[in-house]
C-alpha cells in the first residue's frame, strides 16, 4: 500500500470517494494549506472529527474547481473525493496538521456484490432522489457505486462505516438497512412542508394567490 505525508483538514463531515464537496475556507492555517494544494496541484485529507479525536480513516480530496477567491484570502472551492487512507501518525511541524497515511482499497479477495443487492439499493436511492432533487444521478458503471449512493444520507456514522469498509457488498448491505429510515424521514419532511404551505388546513392561506 502506498504511503504519504498528507495535509489533514479535520471537519464534522465525511467525504466519500468520487463524490463532490464544496468548501468555504476562512481559517488562516487552512487558507495556507489550500493555496499550497492549488499551487502544487496536490491533495489533502478530509478526516471526521469525533468526540475522542480524529477518525483513523479519511479520504484524500483534490480541488476540482476554484469558485471564488475573496479579497481577504477566503476561498470557495469544490473538492472531489479520491483515495481512502489510514492515519498511522500525525505531524505538527506546519501551521496545519499533517498525517503519515497509508492508502488502501477494497480487499481483492472479496467477491463483488450480488446484482440483486445492487439493484435493491439503487431503487432505494432513486426513491430518495424523488424527494431530494439535489441528489446527483449516480454513475452506474462505478464498481464501488455504494460511495455515490451514500450521498443520500447525512448520518456520519453510516458514512464513516462506508469509508472504512473494504467490501462493496458490506457497504451496500449497510445502505439497504439504513435507507428505509432515511426515506421515512424525507417523506415526513415533505409532508411537513406541505402542511406549512397550506397553513395546516389543506387550503392555500389568504394572500398567497396572485
Amino acid at each position: 500500500m502506498r504511503e504519504a505525508l498528507l495535509p489533514l483538514f479535520p471537519l464534522n463531515l465525511v467525504l466519500l470517494p468520487r463524490t463532490s464537496l464544496p468548501l468555504h475556507i476562512f481559517e488562516e492555517r487552512y487558507k495556507e494549506m489550500i493555496n499550497e494544494a492549488l499551487d502544487q496541484e496536490t491533495e489533502f485529507g478530509i478526516v471526521l472529527v469525533m468526540k475522542r479525536g480524529l477518525a483513523g480513516i479519511g479520504c484524500a480530496a483534490r480541488i476540482s474547481e476554484l469558485l471564488l477567491k475573496h479579497e481577504d484570502g477566503r476561498l470557495d472551492i469544490v473538492t472531489e473525493g479520491r483515495f481512502r487512507f489510514e492515519i498511522t501518525a500525525t505531524d505538527g511541524e506546519r501551521n496545519f496538521l499533517r498525517g503519515r497515511v497509508r492508502f488502501f482499497e477494497d480487499d481483492p479477495l472479496i467477491a463483488p456484490p450480488p446484482e440483486e443487492l445492487v439493484q435493491k439499493v439503487l431503487r432505494q436511492y432513486y426513491s430518495l432522489r424523488n424527494l431530494d432533487e439535489e441528489l446527483p444521478e449516480p454513475r452506474l458503471n462505478d464498481s464501488q457505486i455504494s460511495f455515490q449512493l451514500g450521498q443520500a444520507t447525512d448520518d456520519l456514522s453510516v458514512r464513516q462505516h462506508l469509508l472504512q469498509s473494504r467490501s462493496e457488498e458490506d457497504r451496500l448491505i449497510r445502505l439497504s438497512q439504513h435507507f428505509p429510515s432515511v426515506l421515512e424521514e424525507k417523506r415526513q419532511q415533505a409532508q411537513r412542508k406541505k402542511v406549512v404551505h397550506t397553513n395546516g388546513h389543506g387550503k392555500i392561506p389568504g394572500g398567497y394567490l396572485q
